[in-house]
């Protein structure tokens, strides 16, 4: 889900047309309760969640699987604090004429680490977010961006205060 209004344009999916509820049952929801809050940090987590609900750890993967078949789970993976890590990171809007949208955002997204990129309908019609070990490669990025595909005005807002946002859904 989208809540600004625009439209992710860097990892296209397959549409999928499924009802979530006919998809989970009430152990798929006891699962992906239990991830979003935290893997365990074992050297076989899902077995560790397995045990904790009364099924195999081959189960909970059998599970996973199905529901990221089914669209149901996009990806999991960790959320790290780039900032506690030494990293410099950004929020970008640029402003993109219509017939350089496509070079603008293959080059933005063939960068490691951009890590978000929206279409949106705005001025400002394409937002991304960009991580690197400095401000300076940030810095370099942006401009080699801009002097490769001829946009001038893109935005660059760097976070001046931390707000921590923790979003889970119940299930």
């Amino acid at each position: 889900m989208n809540l600004s209004g625009g439209e992710q344009v860097v990892m296209p999916r397959k549409k999928r047309h499924m009802d979530c509820d006919a998809a989970m049952d009430a152990l798929d929801r006891k699962i992906l309760t239990m991830i979003q809050e935290a893997l365990p940090l074992v050297s076989e987590p899902y077995e560790a969640l397995g045990r904790q609900i009364g099924i195999s750890g081959e189960e909970v993967l059998i599970r996973l699987k199905r529901l990221k078949e089914t669209g149901v789970i996009r990806r999991i993976g960790a959320v790290f604090d780039g900032r506690a890590l030494g990293q410099a990171s950004t929020l970008c809007a640029a402003k993109v004429p219509s017939g350089l949208v496509k070079l603008f955002v293959d080059r933005c997204c063939a960068c490691r680490g951009v890590t978000h990129c929206y279409r949106r309908n705005h001025e400002y019609n394409i937002w991304f977010t960009v991580t690197a070990p400095s401000r300076d490669e940030i810095d370099a990025f942006l401009d080699n961006l801009s002097e490769e595909t001829g946009v001038k005005d893109i935005r660059d807002m760097p976070a001046v205060r931390r707000f921590k946002i923790k979003a889970t859904f119940p299930l």
